[in-house]
Order: structure tokens, then sequence, then C-alpha cells
């Protein structure tokens, strides 16, 4: 069987959902059913998702890039700890670029997130 990656969503207060979630929820039972399905994919394949789902960005932030009712929404992620995806922010995207404030947005999350679990206690997430 192989590896399936443990999928995160970036919060830096535990107590209010995360920027992911809201999104998530803010969708209908069909679009829903699209993120999850996208998401399970990525956790099934990790960096080995390839175009046109996923693409690596720069600097280790990776886009998940999804098609909901005509909109072309982009979810950014980066990978930790041998078997975390720790999905960081969304956006809708609206032109042939990734904004640089979304990637920066995504890079400053990263390293919030890094300082605040090391390596050694990050089986201490809220799974």
């Amino acid at each position: 069987m192989s590896k399936k990656w443990k999928i995160l969503y970036f919060t830096e207060n535990e107590e209010f959902p995360s920027e992911i979630e809201i999104f998530i929820n803010s969708k209908d039972e069909r679009n829903q059913a699209k993120i999850f399905a996208w998401l399970n994919k990525l956790a099934e394949l990790g960096p080995n998702l390839p175009r046109p789902y996923a693409d690596l960005l720069i600097d280790g932030i990776h886009e998940l890039r999804i098609k909901l009712s005509g909109s072309q929404i982009r979810i950014l992620y980066f990978f930790c700890y041998k078997d975390y995806i720790i999905l960081t922010n969304q956006f809708v995207k609206n032109t042939d670029k990734v904004p640089k404030a979304e990637i920066k947005k995504a890079i400053k999350r990263r390293d919030f997130f890094l300082k605040k679990y090391s390596e050694k206690n990050y089986k201490e997430f809220n799974l």
C-alpha cells in the first residue's frame, strides 16, 4: 500500500477555523465534494500530483488548481516532516500569474508553522 500524506489546514490560533476551512464550508455540496476529491488526490500522490492538478510555484510553495463554477481556485500548500501537507491559503485566480502577495502569505505562514511545530513535536498536531 502506498503512503498517504496527511493534510492539515493552517491556522495561527487553533480556537478559530482556518481560512481554508471557512472557504470550503462556504461552498455548496457539489463544490465541496470536488474540493475534497482533489485534496484526496493530493493526499494520495503528494509531490507527484502532476499539472494540471498541481504545480510548484517558488521556494517549496505549491498550488492546487481547482476550477469551481467557472472560477479558477488556487489553494497554496507546502510539504513538511515526511508525511504532512499544510494548506496555507486560498484565492480566486483572476490573472495569468499567481499574485506575489498570496505567495508571500504562504511563505510567512510556512515559517510561522515550522517555528511553532518542530519536527520533534509534529506528532502533536491537532488532526
